[in-house]
């Protein structure tokens, strides 16, 4: 189950798909982004809707009838083919190509440490680092997770009390975080710069193993628990950033039914309790306990480390025995293997209470039902025949069993994601949530039986070749988007490499997780033979397994009062055992504490932080080559020729100006419908196989941007861009039958489905009721971003909690009058769709780019000059039409443990003209000082920061799974008086000034270049404007903290809160008539 700045990560082995995983917990929290406080999405990167991690380095070669090609890599570069270093305080064990990817992996061991290595060399400057230790827990007080926050709390070389928070400051960072997963534990770095790159490896490196948190009890107190008491009469509370963050986690029902499902099927072993930690359970953690299990678990014996990328080999080794050498193998290892669970004969059936508000009538149950699916490691070729069996039953909304689950009626939503092959031993998991108390059993009977039919009548051929053209291109492509593809590789060897012993002479080692060429030309063999490989795999693990646990989760409206209940009785029992001194010492050390998290770093403690400067920055913003021709029909075709293996990806953009502004909320729907319900030729299930087979993928979702204003005021609020985006990718010899399928879905889909519209709006209701708890606070910033522009606004109506009221109307007229709604899906069709105003993007090779001319002429001929049929006629502009959300402070009531506080306002006026690059540095130095030391360090809160928009002049505060609310309102409040006081040195200035630019200049895939340059020309956002906001980030002065501190004073803020009534109401009671929260209950 789910937390981190990333969301969660899933890294499926078989497929090397990547998507926010369930199973681990990290050290940062969510980031605070543009776009989750002023509602400028974009549509995702990835084209697929598992959200697969695909791979870039790819070969020629032939897949089946459907002559898959991506093209060979590049002859092997002269980083690839240096030799391995050789270090006298090293063995090297192995060296090894992994052809794939182009990638040579030496492996060593440290002769005096015991430490085991892989150095990857590669021809990618993005270099990543990563050190991870086994750590299987026997408890649910969180150690390991509440020591992978306290290790970056300072450390014997680097003495500032957050090394991590001066590092988030000023570093020119890819990636920075750490993982807790339920058996291990992971620290990766990454940069492009290499001197940022190494002062990021030797701070992680004396963090993991020299921390001030074993010498310190205060770093426990501070990231795991304390108790909190301000005065003798005062109740006694417990803090704690973890603490807070597992209450948040709790709080959702989705997560309870992970962690219950995780446990429930390897009841023997360390997965049976939870590394995250049970907010019921953190307080008995001693720090005793604490520094024992650092001490047991954090040696270098038990470590794997990994390198990768286009740096220095002696270096790397260099480095590590500055660290490693000052440690002794033990005579035993550390007892840290993970016992492996044996398989049951029988299934077994688990019942649990999850915390809920009202309890809806049409069912508030969950149900899920897990299989442990080996006991010995699978072989190479079926982890790969697993993935595409996973994807066969699982990977599209057509795929049978996700198809039979939904489509049932007896829930709302699907739980469970199939295929889960992150830890020892493999599971396969699928349920329902919003079920009736009357068919949970049911649900149960639907999932074993679907599977079995399968098993014994087999799958469709064209099923199989749509499955496996999927998967072999993501294996092909490696496209990790924003993620480094050198941390995509250490997470995907990691579990070979942990749970498996290799010797000097095994032709086996952990990168052949990284290996598919023959595993994927014996099962094509396999199959070409007639083999019912998939059949076969599906009865001996799933169907004819007895290891098989059901999860039922029941809703309970008391529950959540009665953990609080509990919670107050074990503090107020806790008091009362307290003789007067032990208190008065309580008190004492809560105002130690507090001291010391906000006693700045002196001098010389700071001075121990490496950085990178000013001079290590480039001056010069990054352009992307395009070129533009016009379309028939008025259209506008934008090329981006770069190098991408002969794959072709295409955005096709319709302009949504023509729709009526209260009618943009059904778009949702229709961008699932165009590619779910099938078109006359083809049902649903053919329509997937055949992108399947045919294409690497087709999405569809809306692009919505703000305009720039070219002179670099602050642009006019109600000039926005929103287009529906359908984005696809293929290789150019298969563009045209790409072309084809995008214009099946656009024009001929089937939009009379009222049984599927039905499901749809049953299961977006259901999320969203789910998304409230979990992330509140996106759902706040859009309350705020909808009073200050139209594109906050639209955003809102389309997304927020307005559109979840739409959505349960929607659900209602569709059940009731649905000859109305699909009158109105069909006159959203007729009216976008037309060659008027189309824009297409293209991102590929010079020669697929040529290649592409012809088909995208034929798809755009096809489509009408104007709008036909039923189409809107001309409306009332969307800047008259649009009441902007009404100035208020509000607060939305969910059964939570945790808060979600936002505070913001339009801080700059429509055609200001002000330094905007600078306040952007402000902003973040703000994200990452005052309101981190603050908010979560002090508060408790699992992140806190805060947001500011040049394009719109917004900006906005919020913190997430806080427990606090009033008390973080007034630290918002105070945010202009510290920047009147504010003494900033050169050094921190740099150091701000470099974080913000180092921001702007993440690395980017091709295609994320070629859309990047899109959403460039749609907003008028041109090189000499990009270029004015970086000079003025890097011109930023001392004066520019003060202007914004002075706007700061001036503005009116408005609140947006998703909390506990009670906090809420508490809350109230602290302020003024006039600035209460009116309070709206949501489920």
């Amino acid at each position: 189950f789910v937390k981190n700045l990333m969301g969660t990560l899933r890294i499926t082995r078989t497929a090397l798909a990547f998507s926010w995983c369930r199973l681990a917990y990290g050290l940062a929290c969510p980031a605070f982004t543009r776009s989750a406080f002023f509602a400028t999405p974009t549509p995702s990167m990835s084209m697929d809707s598992s959200s697969n991690l695909q791979r870039s380095r790819v070969l020629r070669l032939r897949s089946s009838s459907t002559s898959m090609v991506i093209e060979a890599p590049p002859a092997t570069s002269s980083v690839v083919s240096a030799p391995p270093a050789e270090h006298p305080a090293f063995e090297l064990v192995r060296v090894e190509m992994v052809d794939e990817y182009t990638l040579k992996c030496a492996t060593y061991r440290h002769l005096k440490s015991g430490a085991e290595i892989i150095s990857a060399q590669a021809d990618d400057d993005n270099k990543v680092f990563g050190i991870v230790f086994r750590t299987p827990v026997s408890d649910s007080t969180g150690v390991p997770h509440i020591l992978e926050h306290s290790v970056l709390c300072g450390s014997d070389k680097y003495t500032s009390k957050e090394p991590f928070a001066e590092l988030l400051k000023g570093s020119l960072q890819t990636f920075l975080n750490a993982f807790t997963y339920p058996d291990r534990t992971c620290y990766p770095v990454a940069s492009q710069n290499t001197k940022d790159f190494y002062n990021l490896v030797n701070v992680y490196l004396d963090a993991v193993l020299n921390p001030r948190a074993t010498k310190d009890p205060m770093v426990l107190q501070q990231e795991g628990w304390h108790y909190e008491l301000e005065s003798p009469d005062a109740p006694l509370v417990y803090k704690g950033v973890v603490f807070n963050e597992m209450k948040g986690v709790y709080s959702s029902p989705d997560s309870r039914m992970y962690r219950a499902a995780q446990q429930a099927t390897f009841p023997d072993t360390t997965y049976a309790v939870d590394s995250g930690g049970d907010p019921a359970i953190i307080p008995s953690l001693t720090f005793e306990q604490f520094k024992a299990f650092h001490d047991s678990f954090y040696h270098p014996a038990n470590s794997r480390i990994f390198f990768y990328g286009d740096d220095d080999l002696y270096t790397r080794l260099e480095l590590l025995n500055s660290y490693l050498d000052a440690f002794e193998k033990p005579s035993e290892p550390p007892a840290s293997e993970i016992g492996t669970q044996a398989f049951k004969v029988e299934p077994w059936r688990v019942v649990e209470a999850y915390p809920a508000g009202e309890v809806s009538e049409e069912g508030a149950h969950m149900v899920m039902v897990n299989w442990l699916l080996n006991e010995e490691p699978l072989s190479s070729v079926d982890e790969l025949a697993l993935g595409v069996l996973d994807h066969l039953l699982m990977g599209t909304r057509t795929s049978v069993l996700y198809k039979a689950m939904l489509e049932s009626g007896l829930g709302a939503a699907i739980l469970g994601g199939g295929v889960s092959d992150e830890l020892k031993q493999a599971t396969f998991s699928i349920g329902l949530k919003g079920v009736r108390a009357a068919d949970t059993a049911a649900v149960e009977q639907l999932a074993i039986d679907t599977l079995a039919n399968v098993a014994a009548t087999g799958f469709d051929q064209e099923a199989i070749e749509a499955s496996m053209n999927t998967i072999e291109f993501q294996l092909r492509e490696m496209n990790t988007g924003g993620f480094p593809k050198g941390l995509a590789f250490m997470l995907q060897l990691m579990p070979r490499w942990l749970y498996r012993e290799y010797g000097v002479d095994d032709t086996s080692s952990p990168t052949d997780a990284l290996r598919f060429e023959e595993p994927l030309k014996e099962l094509k063999d396999r199959l070409a033979n007639g083999e019912q490989v998939f059949e076969e795999l599906l009865t001996r693990l799933i169907v004819n397994n007895g290891h098989r646990s059901t999860v039922e989760l029941q809703p309970d409206s008391s529950l959540a009062d009665t953990l609080q209940n509990e919670e107050s009785a074990a503090l107020e029992e806790a008091k009362a055992k307290m003789s007067h001194d032990e208190v008065r010492e309580v008190i004492d050390k809560t105002v130690s504490l507090k001291e010391a998290q906000l006693k700045e770093d002196s001098t010389e403690d700071l001075a121990t932080i490496p950085r990178v400067g000013l001079s290590d920055l480039d001056t010069s913003v990054k352009t992307v080559p395009t070129d533009e021709e016009p379309l028939q029909g008025g259209g506008l075709l934008l090329t981006h020729p770069l190098p991408t293996a002969g794959v072709v990806y295409a955005d096709v953009l319709l302009d949504l100006a023509r729709l009526p502004l209260d009618e943009l909320p059904l778009l949702n729907l229709f961008s699932r419908l165009v590619l779910e319900t099938g078109t006359a030729d083809m049902d649903a299930v053919k329509l997937q196989r055949r992108i399947g087979a045919r294409t690497g993928g087709i999405s569809v979702s809306t692009l919505a941007q703000q305009r720039v204003d070219p002179t670099g005021a602050v642009s006019d609020p109600y000039d926005v861009v929103y287009m529906l985006a359908v984005r696809a990718k293929g290789t150019k010899e298969k563009m045209e039958d790409m072309m084809e399928l995008v214009h099946a879905v656009l024009s001929d889909a089937n939009l009379d489905s009222k049984t599927k519209v039905v499901e749809m709006l049953r299961e977006s209701k259901n999320r969203f009721e789910s998304a409230f708890i979990s992330s509140g606070n996106s759902f706040a910033g859009m309350r705020l971003a909808s009073r200050n522009s139209l594109l906050g606004y639209i955003s809102e109506q389309t997304g927020g909690v307005s559109y979840y009221h739409t959505v349960k109307a929607m659900l209602e007229t569709a059940q009731t009058d649905w000859p109305s709604l699909l009158q109105r899906l069909e006159r959203l069709r007729d009216t976008i769709l037309t060659q008027k105003g189309i824009v297409i993007n293209l991102t590929a090779d010079p020669e697929a780019l040529a290649a592409a001319q012809a088909p995208i002429n034929a798809f755009v001929a096809k489509l009408p000059p104007t709008p036909t049929g039923k189409a809107y006629p001309p409306s009332t502009p969307w800047r008259e039409a649009a009441a902007l959300t009404a100035p208020a402070n509000e607060a939305f009531a969910i059964t939570t443990q945790v808060n979600y506080v936002a505070a913001g306002c339009r801080l700059f006026e429509p055609g200001e003209v002000c330094n905007m690059g600078a306040f952007g540095v402000v902003a973040r130095y703000l994200s990452r000082g005052y309101l981190w030391d603050n908010v979560r360090v002090v508060g408790g809160a699992y992140g806190g920061g805060c947001a500011f928009n040049p394009t719109s002049g917004g900006f906005a505060f919020s913190s997430y799974r806080d427990p606090n609310l009033q008390g973080t309102l007034e630290i918002y409040a105070d945010t202009a008086k510290v920047l009147d006081t504010l003494e900033l040195s050169d050094e921190a200035l740099e150091q701000a000034i470099v974080g913000a630019v180092g921001d702007l200049d993440k690395p980017l895939t091709p295609d994320q270049k070629g859309f990047r340059a899109l959403t460039w020309h749609l907003t008028n956002t041109s090189t000499e404007s990009r270029q004015r906001y970086r000079t003025e980030m890097l011109g930023t002065t001392r004066e520019a903290f003060t202007a914004f501190g002075e706007r700061l004073r001036e503005a009116k803020f408005r609140v947006a809160v998703f909390g506990s009534l009670e906090a809420i109401e508490q809350a109230n009671s602290l302020r003024t008539e006039q600035d209460k929260m009116s309070i709206m209950t949501l489920p």
